[in-house]
């Protein structure tokens, strides 16, 4: 059932939230054809297929929960904000998104040029009434206050650390993400690229701030991108990676990077948790997120940019990380 809910913008607003309805179908297995809900160290514990009859849905390229499983805030790499709930059914499995709208991202005018050149948004990072996003092409990371409804223009630019003739044009910082405030990063934001290598075939990333300020890179291994992260609560970082052949078609990894490898000038490295084709419930995954559920556990969601293309699909999955 389509679910919509009006979203009236503020009057100062010069590009207005769009409220979109959102049909979900709930995917109760991960693996085509089979009930198993073991994968490795991941427990799987619902997902969705969503579609809508408004043309920018879709595309979304990262999020992060502003509530544990239920509020979300995310960017498109069309150059779009959402925002959204998480719905839930009676045995806590995911079944739906209420309240979902998008928002285009505006200049310092107050208007959205509309070219994916200069909005290619691929990560984002929240804390309190912050968020921090990532852009390919025009390469950048930015801060915005947000302001659901009325997201303004960035109120600063950030320096990357990285020199910006090492970011390809369409494989720049597709991460960024908060380490854990009491770790050893001290809460410093992370940023991660897609395939921007150095001369031994590992991607640029850098740690923003704080007393371990500084580049470094993260091993890059059989044809795997990275397409975002998380951090978990123990200082490891969660990447999520993707890789494209025409003779196996799309594939999806989680690989945790050991967090005391994240340092200036180290190559952080790390096991790979899990291993997906397409005999598995995936799309073109690009999105990640870990949260703490109410019982304590650690939750791992990801979700798919369909790319507006008819031939693919948005996904939102929904794993438990086991032994957490």
């Amino acid at each position: 059932m389509a679910l919509v809910f009006a979203l009236a913008a503020p009057a100062a607003a010069q590009e207005p939230a769009i409220s979109v309805p959102v049909k979900a179908t709930p995917i109760r297995h991960f693996a085509v054809g089979s009930h198993e809900t073991r994968f490795g160290p991941l427990e799987f514990a619902g997902g969705l297929s969503m579609t809508s009859p408004v043309d920018h849905f879709g595309a979304f390229s990262s999020f992060r929960f502003m509530s544990p499983g239920a509020d979300v805030i995310g960017v498109s790499d069309t150059g779009f904000w959402f925002f959204g709930t998480l719905t839930r059914d009676a045995e806590g499995r995911p079944a739906g998104f209420s309240d979902f709208s998008m928002q285009p991202m505006v200049d310092g005018a107050g208007s959205s040029t509309r070219e994916k050149w200069t909005t290619d948004a691929e990560g984002i990072a929240v804390k309190d009434d912050l968020a921090t996003v990532s852009f390919e092409r025009v390469q950048r990371i930015a801060e915005f206050e947000i302001e659901r409804g009325a997201m303004g223009a960035a109120i600063r630019d950030l320096d990357f650390l990285v020199p910006r003739h090492e970011l390809r044009n369409n494989r720049g910082f597709e991460t960024i993400a908060y380490a854990p405030p009491a770790g050893r990063l001290d809460g410093a934001r992370v940023v991660v690229a897609e395939r921007s290598i150095d001369e031994n075939g590992n991607c640029f990333a850098a740690i923003l701030e704080g007393p371990h300020k500084g580049v470094f890179t993260v091993a890059r291994s059989d044809g795997f991108d990275i397409t975002d992260g998380a951090f978990l609560p123990d200082g490891d970082l969660l990447l999520l990676e993707r890789r494209f052949t025409l003779a196996q078609g799309v594939a999806m990894r989680l690989r945790r990077i050991d967090g005391a490898t994240i340092a200036p000038g180290s190559v952080a490295d790390g096991p790979v948790l899990f291993t997906a084709g397409m005999d598995y419930q995936i799309d073109n995954m690009e999105a990640l997120d870990v949260w703490q559920r109410a019982d304590g556990a650690t939750m791992v969601s990801l979700m798919s940019d369909d790319n507006h293309s008819l031939l693919q699909r948005n996904l939102y999955l929904e794993f438990r990380l086991l032994g957490e």
